[in-house]
């Protein structure tokens, strides 16, 4: 798996990033969860604010993936 097929699509909570997993597998994408801050953590150093969580979706999928997270993200915001 190469992180260069994949696109980070939004960077946020725990919960908000769940949110968006939970309705991207409805409708049939899975996609990926990368806690940098935990990862560094038991590395021994921090990288991001704790709690932010990355999410990246295949390129194959993006322009299906797209609409939910904006819509999502539009949520948040009104």
């Amino acid at each position: 798996m190469s992180e260069s097929n994949y696109t980070k699509v939004f960077t946020g909570s725990f919960i908000i990033v769940q949110q968006m997993v939970n309705e991207l597998d409805n409708i049939g994408i899975t996609p990926i969860v990368k806690d940098e801050s935990e990862s560094g953590r038991l590395a021994g150093f921090g990288s991001t604010p704790m709690g932010q969580q990355v999410l990246l979706v295949h390129n194959d999928e993006l322009n299906k993936a797209l609409p939910i997270i904006e819509q999502i993200k539009s949520t948040l915001t009104s």
